[in-house]
């Protein structure tokens, strides 16, 4: 089966860059099927069976993703949006585009507020290799060492949910799927559907690629974490100070203010071989990191928040806020 997750994730990342690029006349059921080396029965129903939809919808789901942001952020005409998508016609568009968010092209670029869009599906998730014997088993010694420095970050806005009793990712989106409008998919979807996201570099491994993070934040009362604070877990995007876009219902939007951080950071690494070591050294850099020779110490202020960035092309870095020592 890992085998298969991983020929998918392959699969599905090339069938973004086809759609990126333009170029999905490449992308059809009988060529990934041949280069599995099965039939296209056959690799229908694994596709199915690892991402969890019907080939051809997900295709389809994924090229109106990418066509609803050009609505949303250009003033190219329908026709021409539609027929670099793979549509033949402005009417044949219109009507998946109406079908799949209730509101034509024409109507949402009028009034473009946020949708759940079809994300990428990430069958062998990065996530995954701290969760199973998989990533213990091949791990390699990182190449690349920790850094840790200061950094002011600008006044921003944090786009969220939020939960107070979750550990960690996996036990977030299965506490978060017990509450209507709030599971992975839908909020993953919603989030990606908002404009001038601060993080959004639009290439990423994941979804962090999208400008989507983990962060935590520092409350009064919650699940009490290793350092001895409560925290609450929560999943967004940061935004302008200015933003002033619509806000989901289910969603937080909350003003952060200019503040201190500490980085700490490690390089690009291999999700495979290298996830779980270099969790292993970043968690260990931040446990050893001597305050004591600088001028900041944490801040554990009720409030703030801190976050998780995960892009396995880019690295693995943690934001924490920090306060001037008195």
């Amino acid at each position: 089966m890992m085998l298969w997750e991983k020929g998918i994730q392959l699969i599905i990342d090339e069938i973004d860059f086809c759609i990126r690029n333009k170029c999905t006349e490449e992308i059809s059921l009988g060529m990934l099927a041949k280069k599995f080396g099965c039939s296209e029965f056959h690799f229908s129903r694994k596709f199915r069976e690892v991402s969890g939809m019907n080939f051809r919808d997900y295709l389809g789901c994924r090229k109106l993703s990418f066509a609803l942001k050009e609505v949303r952020d250009s003033n190219r005409g329908f026709l021409d949006i539609a027929l670099d998508y793979g549509f033949s016609s402005h009417e044949s568009f219109t009507h998946a585009f109406k079908n799949l968010y209730g509101f034509s092209p024409k109507e949402y670029r009028k009034n473009p507020v946020p949708v759940a869009l079809r994300t990428i599906i990430k069958p062998f998730d990065c996530y995954l290799l701290n969760h199973n014997d998989f990533g213990g088993k091949f791990m390699k010694d990182s190449l690349n060492d920790v850094k840790a420095y200061f950094v002011s970050m600008p006044a921003h806005k944090f786009l969220h949910i939020k939960n107070y009793e979750s550990i960690g990712y996996w036990d977030f989106w299965q506490k978060q799927a017990a509450i209507p409008g709030q599971d992975c998919e839908t909020i993953c979807g919603l989030l990606e559907s908002i404009p001038g996201k601060l993080d959004d570099f639009g290439d990423g491994e994941n979804n962090s690629g999208s400008g989507q993070l983990m962060a935590w934040q520092n409350c009064e009362e919650g699940r009490i974490c290793s350092w001895g604070i409560p925290l609450a877990e929560c999943y967004g995007v940061r935004l302008p100070a200015d933003f002033s876009g619509e806000v989901p219902s289910q969603m937080i939007l909350e003003d952060v203010s200019e503040g201190e951080y500490i980085v700490f950071e490690h390089g690009p690494f291999d999700y495979e071989t290298e996830n779980s070591i270099v969790e292993q050294k970043i968690e260990q850099a931040m446990k050893d990191f001597d305050y004591s020779a600088t001028p900041y110490t944490l801040d554990f202020t009720p409030g703030r928040f801190f976050y998780f960035y995960h892009d396995c092309k880019r690295g693995w870095k943690y934001v924490r806020p920090v306060v001037k020592k008195l």
